[in-house]
């Protein structure tokens, strides 16, 4: 997800994407740990776009 579909969004909507993308970082943990895992590099993915939507939430806090 790139930073402007981060920033069309509401902030409702970017803490449910929060939620999803947490979610799916815990399961690629797991399929990592059990051997399982095809596409390491979708948790580097995963990660840098949950820093995203974390950023774009404190913005928007700190914005008023």
């Amino acid at each position: 997800m790139k930073i402007a579909d981060v920033r069309a969004k509401s902030s409702d909507q970017l803490k449910d994407e929060l939620l999803t993308l947490k979610k799916e970082q815990f399961n690629l943990r797991f399929q990592r740990a059990t051997g399982q895992l095809e596409n390491t590099a979708r948790v580097r993915s995963v990660r840098r776009t949950i820093a995203r939507v974390k950023g774009e939430l404190a913005s928007r806090a700190a914005a008023g």
